[in-house]
């Protein structure tokens, strides 16, 4: 029995000198920490999401999307939503009042500030159609703006133009540089 154990010491003695000299040769050291880019990785990965949203306990929001990526460990803290969101806007007794669509959607949580880019789509009930390429929702002013092209439709006019700010109910809005307004055109009904 004391053979078999000495002859296993040399066996682990010539094993671990073959580790330190395959293993001192080059010796790298990675430090994983600073390797590590914490805005660049998702502390959360959600898939086909869909989620009410409250405040004070009253459902405010439903959240739908196919992939939520959550950045809380960076600088800037963030949601990202890169495949696209459908949001619905409800009123104290649960009535929509609103939905909002985008190709993709980034939330910045430190400034309760949402950027809706691609085709966003904002339709106010009853009938009052917002379309444009980018959005932004400020949700600590309560405002929502664009630089970007901007069509609205409602069930007596259309108006066009780029930029527009609105208050986040879309109840007072304006459009910085006009087109036009034109009648909307109704078909035989």
């Amino acid at each position: 029995m004391l053979r078999g154990l000495r002859d296993c010491g040399i066996g682990m003695a010539v094993v671990l000198t073959g580790v330190c000299a395959a293993g001192c040769r080059e010796e790298t050291k990675v430090d994983v920490a600073r390797s590590l880019r914490p805005d660049r990785m998702p502390t959360m990965t959600t898939h086909n999401v869909s989620t009410m949203i409250s405040d004070s306990g009253v459902t405010q929001y439903k959240i739908v999307a196919p992939l939520w990526e959550v950045f809380d460990e960076g600088e800037n803290p963030h949601w990202l939503f890169p495949e696209g969101i459908y949001l619905r806007k409800y009123d104290r007794k649960f009535n929509v009042i609103a939905t909002i669509a985008a190709d993709s959607a980034t939330y910045f949580k430190n400034r309760n500030l949402w950027r809706l880019d691609g085709r966003v789509e904002v339709i106010k009930v009853p009938r009052e159609v917002f379309v444009s390429q980018q959005v932004f929702w400020d949700q600590s002013k309560g405002i929502v703006y664009s630089d970007s092209f901007i069509h609205i439709e409602n069930a007596t006019h259309m108006m066009e133009g780029y930029g527009f700010r609105a208050k986040q109910d879309f109840t007072e809005y304006s459009i910085r540089r006009p087109l036009g307004i034109f009648p909307a055109e109704h078909g035989n009904q």
